[in-house]
C-alpha cells in the first residue's frame, strides 16, 4: 500500500472552505474546486511515502503487472482507468458535455496534428479517453443534468414575452421531439444564431420577475436568475430552462453518461470517473468554449437524471455501481471496531473522511486518518478494514 497526497485544482468556481473542512484542514483564501486522487498525466498525485519524489502514474508505469493487474492491462493498458475527485463548486461551474471514446481519440489526435501544446487554453482534447462520471453527494448537491421533455420545456416559456422567450417556444413546439430540443439548444449556441447579452438579459429579468410574482415554476425561474448573476448575459443563463434539475442529499449520487449536458451549480461531492480530462464547455464560464465540438457530442434525447443507488455489502458498505468498465465507488461507515472484508478487486485508491481506520490486505496493513489517502495494487489482493470512521474506495468493477 502507498500513502497519496491529493493534487489541488485551484478553479475560480470552488469554495475556499468545504474541502480543507472536510479532510480536517484549515481553509485558506483559494479555492478549493476539484483534490484529484489519480493517474492522471495533467495532476498525478504524488506518493507520499517515497518522499515525494514519485507521482502514482511513474509508480503504476514501473510495474503494470503488479499494480494493474492482468485483467485490468488487458482491459485498459497500461494505466489506471479511473480518477478520484472531491469537488466543492461554491457557484455554479460551467454547461459542459462529455465526449464519447471514439470522439476523444479524433480530437485529440486532430489537436496533436494541429500542433496546439496538451496544456494550452484553447485545447478541447487532453487525453483519448472518454469522460463519464457519477457524483456522490456529501452535502447538498444542485446540478442541472439532461434535457427536459420538450413540452414541459416549451411550458417554462410560455407567457414570458420576451422575443427570445417566443423563438425558443416556438421551436420546441414545431417539434416535441428530440429535432425540437436540438434545435433550441442549437439556436441559443451557435455562433450564427446564438442571443446578444442583450436579449439573454431580457429573458432572465422575465423569469426574476416571474419568480418574485409567485412562479409555478419557481425552481427554474431562480436557477436562470442564479446564472444570470454569475454569468450576466451568457445564453447558458437560458439554456438551463431547457435541462433537468437535479438535487442530491448527501448519500444520493447521479451518474452522468458521455454526451449528457450538464452544470453543477453548488455543494459537495465525491466524483469517480474515467480517467480523462477532457471537458466541452459550452457557456458559463472563462475557460476555453468550443461551441461546434461540443454541439457534436451532445446526447439530445430528453430523459430523466440517471440516479444511482447502492447495493449495500456486508452491512457495512454501499457500493454505488455505473453502467460503464471503467469505475464503480464504495463507502463504508464503520463504527464497530469489527473486521469488515471490503468489496473490489484490482487497483483501489482509499480515502478516509472520517475517524481512523486500519486496513490490511494480503501482505500490508495501513491505518488512515481523516484527510488521509492511499493506493493499494492488485497484486495485494483482497482488503479488509477496521476502526471507526468513513472510507472510500475506488476501484475496477
Amino acid at each position: 500500500m502507498h500513502r497519496l497526497g491529493g493534487t489541488t485544482r485551484s478553479y475560480a468556481w470552488g469554495s475556499p472552505r468545504a474541502i480543507p473542512e472536510l479532510l480536517g484542514g484549515v481553509p485558506g483564501e483559494t479555492p478549493v474546486a476539484e483534490l484529484w486522487f489519480g493517474a492522471h498525466l495533467s495532476a498525478p498525485s504524488p506518493v507520499v511515502d517515497a518522499d515525494g519524489s514519485i507521482d502514482l502514474a511513474a509508480l503504476i508505469a514501473a510495474d503494470p503487472g503488479a499494480t494493474l493487474g492482468d485483467d485490468v492491462r488487458a482491459r485498459f493498458g497500461d494505466a489506471l482507468p479511473y480518477l478520484l475527485k472531491l469537488i466543492a463548486p461554491e457557484r455554479p461551474l460551467s454547461l459542459q458535455v462529455h465526449p464519447h471514446a471514439a470522439r476523444a481519440r479524433e480530437g485529440f489526435d486532430r489537436e496533436e496534428v494541429a500542433g496546439i501544446p496538451v496544456d494550452a487554453h484553447n485545447r478541447s482534447y487532453r487525453d483519448r479517453n472518454h469522460k463519464p462520471e457519477l457524483v456522490l453527494a456529501l452535502a447538498p448537491f444542485e446540478a442541472l443534468c439532461g434535457f427536459r421533455a420538450p413540452r414541459r420545456a416549451a411550458e417554462l416559456f410560455a407567457g414570458l414575452s420576451a422575443p427570445l422567450a417566443k423563438e425558443l417556444r416556438a421551436l420546441l413546439v414545431a417539434e416535441p421531439s428530440v429535432a425540437g430540443v436540438r434545435a433550441a439548444f442549437t439556436f441559443l449556441l451557435d455562433p450564427a444564431t446564438r442571443p446578444s447579452e442583450f436579449e439573454v438579459e431580457v429573458l432572465a429579468q422575465e423569469c426574476e420577475a416571474r419568480l418574485a410574482s409567485g412562479s409555478t415554476s419557481p425552481r427554474a425561474d431562480s436557477t436562470v436568475a442564479l446564472l444570470a448573476k454569475a454569468y450576466p448575459g451568457d445564453p447558458g443563463v437560458v439554456a438551463s430552462l431547457l435541462l433537468n434539475p437535479v438535487s442530491l442529499q448527501a448519500g444520493e449520487a447521479l451518474f452522468v453518461p458521455a454526451g449528457g449536458v450538464h452544470a453543477y451549480l453548488s455543494g459537495l461531492g465525491i466524483e469517480i470517473m474515467a480517467s480523462s480530462d477532457n471537458v466541452l464547455r459550452a457557456g458559463l464560464t472563462s475557460k476555453h468554449v468550443d461551441i461546434a465540438e461540443l454541439l457534436a457530442c451532445v446526447d439530445y434525447v430528453a430523459a430523466p437524471p440517471i440516479r444511482t443507488a447502492p447495493e449495500v455489502f456486508h452491512g457495512a458498505t454501499r457500493v454505488f455501481y455505473a453502467p460503464v468498465d471503467d469505475f464503480e465507488l464504495s463507502v463504508t461507515d464503520l463504527s464497530d471496531d469489527a473486521v469488515h472484508p471490503l468489496p473490489g478487486r484490482g487497483p483501489r485508491t482509499l480515502v478516509c473522511l472520517e475517524g481512523k481506520i486500519t486496513v490490511s490486505s494480503e501482505v500490508d496493513s495501513l491505518t488512515l486518518a481523516r484527510g488521509d489517502a492511499a493506493f493499494v495494487p492488485s497484486s495485494e489482493g483482497r482488503l479488509t478494514a477496521r476502526g471507526a470512521g468513513v472510507l472510500i474506495q475506488a476501484d475496477v468493477p
